[in-house]
């Protein structure tokens, strides 16, 4: 996963990371985060091709049901559907869990990302203009919003990932 993340740094917009991140600050967000946000990884016999997690959006308290989520493929496999099949098993497991939104940034344009989010009915809601300098230019994020739960009681606490793995293959769409 983090040789995806670093060579997607180190040759694309697509990461903000403008220099490879060292796997001890993966190491330690993967302990931090893996409990409440699933990380998930696309193989093709024993090479890694792809990753999806679902990660914090904001730390405070009444976030708590919104998630980051973010999706990498390796270059050399874009076009055979690893996004889309690692966010059939990430975007229902987040909802298993409860969360209510999820998030997705993009730096625009980006157009096979931007469909892949609005095939699972993400809908762009901002755009942060200028907000990165990458590669000898600006950059903006556009920010694509999934609402899982449109229910307005209040939201129950958060499951464990692994409860949700437990129960079964979470699939099927998001969204409603």
């Amino acid at each position: 996963m983090l040789a995806l993340s670093n060579d997607s740094a180190t040759r694309s917009v697509a990461n903000f990371a403008t220099a490879p991140e060292p796997l001890e600050a993966w190491v330690a967000t993967f302990e931090h985060a893996s409990a409440v946000y699933p990380w998930l990884v696309a193989k093709v016999g024993e090479r890694v091709v792809g990753f999806a997690r679902g990660l914090s959006h904001h730390v405070r308290g009444a976030y708590a049901w919104s998630a980051d989520v973010s999706v990498y493929v390796a270059y050399d496999a874009h076009g055979q559907r690893i996004g889309t099949r690692l966010y059939e098993r990430l975007l229902p497991t987040l909802q298993a869990q409860g969360y209510a939104t999820l998030l997705a940034g993009i730096t625009v344009p980006n157009p096979a990302s931007e469909r892949l989010h609005e095939r699972f009915g993400f809908v762009r809601c901002a755009t942060y203009h200028r907000v990165g300098w990458k590669f000898g230019s600006w950059r903006d994020v556009g920010y694509w919003e999934l609402h899982l739960h449109t229910r307005e009681d209040a939201p129950q606490a958060i499951e464990p990932v692994h409860a949700v793995w437990d129960r079964g293959p979470a699939s099927g769409s998001a969204g409603g």
